[in-house]
């Protein structure tokens, strides 16, 4: 008896365990979710089970309930769980220069304000404060990951690292003294340092090399940054094709086009982000498209058009399969961070160019956003669709709003109807970065006052000229 007392107690236990719901770390529930997985339908009633920093299961509230038990929940009432957004490029730490100066062609700002202003001014303490700044208006805003370039590289890793956001930062170089560098030797010694020590360091943090452009960083340097990368296993940020007079500067010197330039220099053999991606012909979509390393194109709407650059031909790139992200690059030329008005002016920009409003449907543009810009910035692997083994970015955002009412397609309304003021939760690698909009992981507080002074300063050298 006592031993069919013994087996009845563990048969018992087995069978508990197994019917008991597994542990995980935090569930989010929404009444739709999206995973922008291709193929799969918006989710009703749903929920996501996270363990860790990466997805468990995805699926229907009550299977995730029957499931899975976690000590935190995030309700979803009136709310849509998406991936998080990812921001291709920008220069957080321009937060510091936003609406400095407007209204100018890209060279006229470039060399007149931005870069005699930035030798004035820029210091590790200003690269700290700006890309905080940045950091915390992106948390807001609801994006998850951004590929940044800009001075004092490990500056910006450290917020990040604190901030809890997940960053493809690159280590500028350029052939003419910049912010602590007198030219090229010292900025690209100092780039292959900081993708050296910064590999593998943070699983959030993936080092990059960033030659500024073409017209910026000469034929050999930008094959010695090749190399490097190669070298590195590292892949490289630049801006490219970005406006007529960088393609007017490539075909004086150089007689061909910036994209035959960079492909000729081996750029397209090592992965490579391609900023703006604005000046292509048929021929260079065909080479952008050919590799043999994947080439992400990154479109940055707002600015294209506030310095006049012109109109990225992103729907012939996408016909080509070349994978296209969305970025709002940096506040001085945008003069926000928001990616949800990156994705609504890209949906319309390109049906007014062409005058075919099916030129870029919701849908697509959505996805630059998220899944397809993961896969341009070279993390499609781990980000922008929510799926089991995928890491936990994703965010949560309102539509009970009267303004959101009525609801009849849930991607038409987060591209069309969506702002940044509805993201409610923010969570990266399974750490919750805003919950109900209030940011977890910055001192607002703190940042305010840091903020004011750096623009204290500026506000005072760009006052001076007049006052003389």
């Amino acid at each position: 008896m006592r031993f069919h007392r013994v087996l009845l107690l563990v048969l018992a236990t087995c069978f508990g365990a197994s019917a008991r719901a597994a542990d995980v770390d935090l569930i989010v529930y929404g009444d739709y979710l999206l995973s922008m997985v291709p193929g799969e339908a918006v989710l009703e009633d749903a929920a996501i089970a996270i363990r860790g920093d990466s997805i468990v299961a995805v699926g229907a509230r009550t299977d995730i309930d029957a499931e899975y038990s976690a000590p935190r929940s995030i309700p979803g009432a009136d709310r849509v769980i998406l991936p998080g957004l990812v921001n291709g490029h920008t220069h957080t730490s321009m937060t510091l220069f936003r609406g400095m100066v407007d209204d100018l062609d890209l060279m006229t700002w470039l060399q007149q304000y931005v870069f005699p202003m930035e030798g004035r001014f820029v210091t590790p303490e200003f690269v700290r404060t700006g890309s905080e700044l940045a950091c915390w208006e992106m948390i807001r805003g609801g994006t998850t990951t951004f590929v940044d370039m800009y001075f004092y590289p490990d500056e910006i890793a450290g917020v990040v690292q604190r901030c809890g956001l997940r960053a493809v930062i690159g280590a500028p170089h350029i052939d003419y003294p910049s912010p602590g560098f007198e030219g090229w030797d010292d900025s690209f010694a100092a780039a292959r340092d900081f993708v050296g020590r910064w590999q593998g360091k943070d699983p959030r943090i993936t080092p990059a090399f960033a030659p500024h452009a073409p017209y910026t960083v000469s034929p050999e340097h930008l094959q010695d940054t090749v190399a490097a990368a190669r070298k590195a296993g590292a892949p490289i940020t630049m801006h490219l094709a970005e406006a007529p007079a960088e393609s007017a500067y490539v075909s004086e010197h150089f007689q061909t086009t910036p994209i035959k330039h960079v492909k000729g220099l081996g750029m397209f053999e090592t992965p490579l982000i391609g900023a703006h991606m604005i000046q292509l012909d048929a021929e260079d979509i065909a080479l952008v498209a050919a590799g043999p390393a994947p080439v992400g194109a990154v479109h940055n709407p707002t600015s294209n058009m506030k310095l006049g650059a012109g109109i990225s031909p992103v729907p012939a790139m996408l016909a080509a399969g070349i994978n296209v992200g969305l970025g709002t690059d940096g506040a001085a030329s945008n003069n926000d961070l928001d990616l949800w008005e990156e994705i609504r002016l890209a949906a319309l920009l390109h049906k007014v160019a062409s005058g075919d409003p099916t030129a870029l449907p919701a849908p697509e543009a959505l996805a630059m956003a998220t899944r397809t810009g993961a896969a341009a910035i070279g993390l499609g692997e781990y980000i922008g669709q929510l799926k089991p083994g995928m890491q936990a970015d994703l965010i949560q955002v309102d539509l009970g709003k009267t303004r959101h009412q009525p609801r009849y397609d849930i991607v038409s309304h987060l591209v069309y109807v969506l702002d940044s003021t509805d993201v409610q939760t923010t969570v990266v690698a399974g750490q919750v970065l805003m919950r109900d909009r209030q940011v977890q992981t910055i001192d607002e507080a703190a940042l305010r006052k840091a903020v004011a002074k750096a623009a204290d300063g500026i506000r005072a050298a760009l006052a001076a000229p007049a006052e003389g």
